[in-house]
């Protein structure tokens, strides 16, 4: 008896040492994680994007290649419809890219390094490695980390849950949530193929310029850009004007944007229906709306005062004649449902058919990333 309960004992020993033994530490899973996330040459990896907050879920395909050191270009394509965006960075800078609109705005931005983008590994890995309070649960197929989040809506979604699989140490989900942890994204990797290099030349965005050729006629020569430059400071110079002088310059520049668009392009979307922020800042009221109409074209402008003052101007958007790079201010800004531009004094964004510009000296980044969240199709109360 004695000794059947020695071997009961010594079993028991055995089985909790080699639990304990089984269980990995949160440091041990980091530092794979990093090491696999991270040190990579380069990777290709397709994810689903699902956006639940702001209305109506949407759903985005997600491509992203990543050559080191500093090579990105992920393309995000709305499900069912033929709209798409695209971020790329090379050696030349940092361009956004929309086909269906022939747009493209280059930044000098050290995209992606400022802001966290879910979809990219290397920034998950850095959200992990950051956050002083992160939480591991080990599952029988998993580790899964609540973290907090380093994006550029990180005020309204400040919480993450990323899943690894236990067996190839990759990310399969991440969940972002509220200030009360509702699901508001979610992003499931489909496919993440580590070790895939690109030539520079795949990075480069000439392939997606659409020139004259493609059309059966000349192509613009190249030297065309100088003009094209000059004009496109003319343009960043105003906007920066309105963003440092408020409302009554802001509103100058909106009228002298719909003055120049209007010239050689075409209304994308013939329907514009006035968007209204409804994020609610303490001390801060709309105080005007005004609609003006030139050249056929519709421009809102509305007027917040208080302690968190800003305009917001929208009109619709208008589609190009041909994609030149226009170069843009301030940096590349991932809002979830678009990428837009984002500087110290305001953010620029397009959403079904819609140009939206938002000036303020009162704001910091964030809350101009809260406005622009926010924006809806509803009257304001």
């Amino acid at each position: 008896m004695g000794n059947r309960l020695v071997t009961w004992l010594v079993l028991i020993c055995a089985i909790l040492l080699l639990s304990a033994c089984g269980t990995a530490s949160q440091e041990k899973v980091l530092k794979k994680v990093n090491g696999k996330w991270s040190e990579t040459n380069g990777y290709e990896l397709d994810a689903k994007m699902e956006i639940k907050s702001g209305g109506e879920p949407r759903t985005y395909d997600v491509t992203v290649w990543h050559t080191k050191p500093d090579f990105y270009r992920v393309e995000v394509v709305e499900s069912g419809k033929d709209v798409s965006q695209m971020i790329v960075r090379n050696a030349d800078g940092v361009f956004v890219v929309t086909p269906t609109l022939n747009k493209m705005y280059k930044f000098q931005s050290d995209w992606p390094k400022k802001n966290s983008q879910a979809y990219l590994i290397g920034a998950l890995a850095e959200d992990l490695a950051e956050d002083k309070n992160l939480v591991m649960k080990e599952e029988d197929k998993a580790y899964i980390f609540e973290a907090a989040t380093r994006n550029s809506y990180k005020n309204s979604m400040p919480h993450q849950v990323i899943t690894v699989d236990k067996k190839t140490m990759l990310p399969t989900s991440v969940v972002i949530m509220n200030d009360v942890k509702e699901e508001q994204i979610r992003i499931t990797f489909n496919n993440i193929k580590l070790g895939v290099q690109h030539a520079a030349k795949e990075y480069a965005v000439e392939q997606f310029t659409e020139t004259e050729d493609s059309k059966g006629e000349q192509a613009a020569p190249a030297n065309k850009d100088a003009k094209d430059d000059k004009d496109a400071k003319g343009e960043t110079d105003a906007k920066g004007q309105a963003e440092a002088d408020g409302e009554t310059d802001a509103k100058g520049q909106a009228d002298a944007n719909g003055e120049k668009e209007a010239v050689g392009a075409e209304v994308e979307y013939q329907e514009f229906q006035t968007h209204y922020p409804v994020v609610n800042f303490e001390n801060t009221k709309m105080t005007n709306e005004k609609a003006i109409s030139d050249s056929g074209m519709e421009r809102v402008i509305l007027t917040f005062e208080g302690d968190k003052a800003f305009t917001v101007m929208q009109q619709p958007v208008m589609k190009e004649s041909s994609m030149l790079p226009v170069t843009s201010p301030g940096d590349p800004v991932d809002l979830g449902f678009t990428i837009g531009a984002i500087t110290d004094t305001s953010i620029s964004w397009e959403k079904d058919g819609v140009a939206f510009f938002v000036a303020s000296s009162k704001l910091t980044r964030e809350e101009m990333v809260e406005v622009a969240t926010s924006m809806t199709i509803s009257s304001m109360k």
